[in-house]
């Protein structure tokens, strides 16, 4: 049963939010990405909703891991945890510099609200350390058999790259269907990340997130 009113996103702008207001409740929260949307937003405006058209993805077996990375994998300088550090991640994603962009879509607002959603077994952080240090990572939303992937950093090259490796090895051994990267990137592109119509998205969706959804920490470390 819906909880909350969202329009259908069929029917939203191909590049503009369909709907803005309303709050970031954990129940809001799931109930957008179960239908294909997420919230962005600076920290000077109302809470924008999105699905945009076309939406980047990767499913987890697809994944391309090159030669190179294939090697920083192996190499022993690497600790990668999962939903040890949350917070610590996503503040560290808010404060990275990223090419292009002044400031930040993830406000404290967004950090409490997501926090708590991790609280609840719903979102979820893997960390890539070294010397002890966090070097590195990525957080998102787990539904069903979804990923949905919301930012990623690093301090050390290469780290936020050993995180997601270790990340869609997880994803695939659980037989997850996708990660949704929703927005294009370079970076993930590199992944074998690529865009695809929302039509379609939304079909994959719709019968991916009837899987059992992994509620709870994903803690553990390698």
């Amino acid at each position: 049963m819906l909880i909350y009113s969202f329009p259908d996103p069929q029917r939203a702008p191909r590049d503009a939010p369909l709907a803005y207001g309303g709050d970031l409740s954990a129940g809001r929260l799931l109930q957008a990405y179960q239908m294909g949307i997420f919230p962005w937003y600076s920290a000077d405006e109302p809470i924008l909703w999105w699905s945009p058209d076309p939406r980047f993805v990767l499913p987890p077996k697809d994944c391309v891991i090159n030669h190179g990375l294939q090697r920083e994998l192996v190499k022993p300088v690497w600790t990668v945890t999962f939903d040890q550090s949350f917070e610590k991640v996503m503040r560290a994603c808010a404060e990275a510099p990223r090419k292009g962009q002044n400031g930040t879509w993830i406000t404290d607002e967004m950090i409490s609200a997501y926090t708590e959603l991790h609280e609840k077994g719903f979102a979820h952080s893997v960390e890539c350390w070294r010397g002890g240090e966090l070097a590195g990572g990525l957080y998102g939303v787990s539904l069903g058999g979804v990923f949905f992937g919301e930012s990623m950093f690093h301090w050390v090259d290469n780290a936020s790259k050993v995180a997601f490796a270790h990340l869609v090895e997880k994803l695939i051994a659980w037989d997850f269907e996708l990660i949704d990267c929703q927005m294009p990137t370079k970076h993930l592109a590199t992944f074998g990340a690529h865009s695809i119509s929302r039509s379609h998205f939304l079909q994959i969706l719709e019968e991916a997130v009837r899987k059992p959804t992994r509620v709870g920490g994903w803690g553990e470390s390698r």
